[in-house]
């Protein structure tokens, strides 16, 4: 007959949470908080070049901190703590989105390059989970059928599957928008 899917581990589903909440929801969010009239205002720290670059250099600092085999055990053993590392990814997400697309237009090159070094090094701890002989997180224990590597293996399929679906697709998007006004610019008389 069919063979039984085996369950999937606790990284995975992790993952799968991590990949929802920062490259789904957050720029949903993101999007919608920008279309309120005056949220985005440019004398507002919190869309300006600067705030782009800090709040990328905290959403990596984060995911990777918080991806420490030290870290991640202890989250995931620990429902507050859990929580806490779940609402701060969150947070560093939606704030790296919202200042992605508040970028206009002369300094849409910042959000391009924020988004593909964002995206360059969330798939590098995907693959790294992906192609590590052994595992990084020892311990997490993945339920009867399913092993902790193979576990581990499709968290970091999931990270790297979402990558281009996200950052690569805004960072196309993004250009695809400057060069269009850049166009719509030459275009007018004057």
């Amino acid at each position: 007959m069919f063979a039984a899917t085996p369950p999937v581990g606790p990284l995975a589903q992790h993952m799968a949470l991590h990949v929802l909440t920062m490259n789904l929801v957050a720029p949903l969010i993101a999007l919608g908080l920008l279309r309120i009239p005056g949220f985005a205002d440019p004398g507002k720290l919190l869309f300006g070049a600067s705030s782009l670059i800090i709040a990328t250099v905290l959403q990596l600092a984060l995911l990777w901190g918080w991806h420490a085999p030290a870290a991640l055990a202890a989250a995931l053993g620990d429902h507050a703590l859990h929580a806490a590392m779940q609402l701060s990814l969150f947070a560093a997400a939606l704030w790296f989105w919202l200042a992605v697309v508040a970028q206009k237009a002369a300094r849409r090159w910042l959000a391009i390059g924020a988004l593909l070094l964002t995206g360059k090094l969330f798939c590098l701890l995907g693959v790294l989970l992906i192609f590590t002989p052994r595992l990084l997180y020892p311990g997490i224990g993945a339920p009867h059928g399913a092993t902790d590597l193979a576990d581990q293996q499709l968290a970091g399929l999931l990270m790297v599957a979402a990558c281009p679906a996200t950052y690569v697709l805004a960072g196309i998007v993004i250009a695809w928008r400057w060069l269009a006004e850049l166009g719509l610019a030459e275009a007018r008389p004057g």
